[in-house]
């Protein structure tokens, strides 16, 4: 078997005012479909995740399920770009595609490495249309490797993407899963570190009390602050929330708060139902002592399960169509999502990575302050006005 290998590796990134303010209907089609693909991305996982902490970028398996869809024909691609929501414009989206890299790598004001690359066997028919497509549309280069020496390859790949990461993403790709009949890689590499824009003292930092669950708690080391942010109060989802701008105030943590110690699964459930974007009306500015435990917090999912529930089921079957991206018939093997976030006084720092492997068929006002005190698991999404790049939950600490 020669099997195709597509990764996506992704972290959080920014400039959010830059890419609402834009006008180009293509680069606000993508950031839609983003959002929809979003909610729902989140909803399955969280529930395959039951009782523990999570981190994943939605974002992240949008993109490199886009690169993979655009290289799908017949009823494979149909189910792949509805469940993209992507736009029924192929030009339009792929604009939209090239434009979100393009404002990505002219962020101000926050640590931002954005780069694609196309791994190629020496030996593999890579379509002319699909690498002009990558090329272009996600802003990718093209390497030649020898699979057949899978150690050295594998070592190429993830000293790439380790460089690319701020080494947050480390061995990526196992030798192992290499070979002399695998063809290609395709890797969207993007790192993101942003600072408070007020930072937690770190005197204010002391062990408090974190509920696991309604009954069992813990101690941990909580961060303090007292600042005006945005505070607000969500009654269909029996919770509360705040956000935390980053310095360059493009971007921003926002953080669900139960009303419930044991609140948190009743949450994630109203979250599909409930338009994250509201919270832009729902929050204003008050004077607000926060309690929030530093975390940090990584995981490695197997998405193939998810994404069948989502209706991404065709592409993981023999009747999988990326004709696209070779004559020879493909169909996808596994997809696989690592992620980490890290949370402390000075700010955040987060990477994803996703993987979609393949394989061949054939040959080749002026009021007391809010005490906003996350004791309890919670939600937590780092976003714009529309798109979660990422988002998880706090379980235990």
């Amino acid at each position: 078997m020669i099997s195709l290998l597509i990764i996506g590796l992704l972290a959080l990134f920014g400039n959010v005012k830059d890419i609402m303010a834009d006008k180009d209907s293509s680069l606000q089609a993508v950031t839609r479909a983003s959002g929809e693909f979003s909610k729902n991305f989140y909803e399955v996982v969280a529930k395959e995740q039951e009782g523990k902490n999570l981190i994943c970028s939605p974002l992240s398996a949008s993109v490199v399920l886009a690169m993979a869809a655009y290289g799908a024909g017949g009823n494979t691609a149909a189910q792949m770009r509805a469940g993209l929501h992507l736009p029924s414009n192929d030009e339009v989206a792929k604009s939209g595609f090239q434009n979100l890299v393009d404002v990505l790598n002219n962020v101000k004001g926050v640590e931002l490495r954005l780069a694609n690359k196309v791994f190629v066997d020496k030996r593999f028919p890579l379509k002319s249309s699909y690498q002009a497509l990558t090329t272009t549309s996600f802003r990718s280069a093209v390497d030649l490797v020898d699979f057949s020496k899978n150690v050295e390859a594998a070592n190429t790949i993830n000293s790439w993407c380790a460089q690319q990461t701020n080494n947050r993403i480390q061995n990526l790709i196992p030798p192992d899963s290499l070979s002399s009949d695998s063809a290609l890689v395709l890797v969207n590499a993007l790192y993101f570190k942003g600072n408070w824009k007020t930072k937690f003292n770190p005197s204010d930092t002391h062990d408090r009390p974190f509920y696991v669950n309604g009954v069992t708690k813990k101690n941990v080391p909580t961060m303090y602050m007292s600042a005006s942010i945005k505070y607000g109060e969500i009654d269909e989802l029996n919770a509360k929330f705040v956000e935390l701008p980053y310095k360059n105030e493009e971007l921003s943590m926002i953080i669900i708060l139960p009303d419930k110690l044991d609140g948190l699964p009743e949450l994630e459930k109203k979250l599909k139902n409930f338009d994250l974007r509201r919270l832009n009306d729902l929050g204003y500015e008050r004077d607000v002592e926060l309690f929030l435990p530093k975390f940090k917090i990584e995981s490695t999912l197997e998405l193939e399960p998810a994404l069948k529930k989502l209706g991404f089921a065709d592409m993981f079957s023999y009747n999988a169509n990326f004709s696209g991206i070779s004559d020879v018939p493909l169909q996808v093997a596994k997809v696989i999502q690592k992620a980490f976030i890290e949370v402390n006084e000075e700010g955040s720092e987060a990477a994803a990575a996703t993987g979609v492997y393949m394989f061949l068929r054939g040959p080749m006002p002026m009021v007391p302050k809010i005490h906003f005190n996350v004791d309890r698991p919670s939600y937590f999404a780092i976003k714009n006005k529309d798109v979660s790049f990422f988002a998880g939950k706090i379980v235990d600490v």
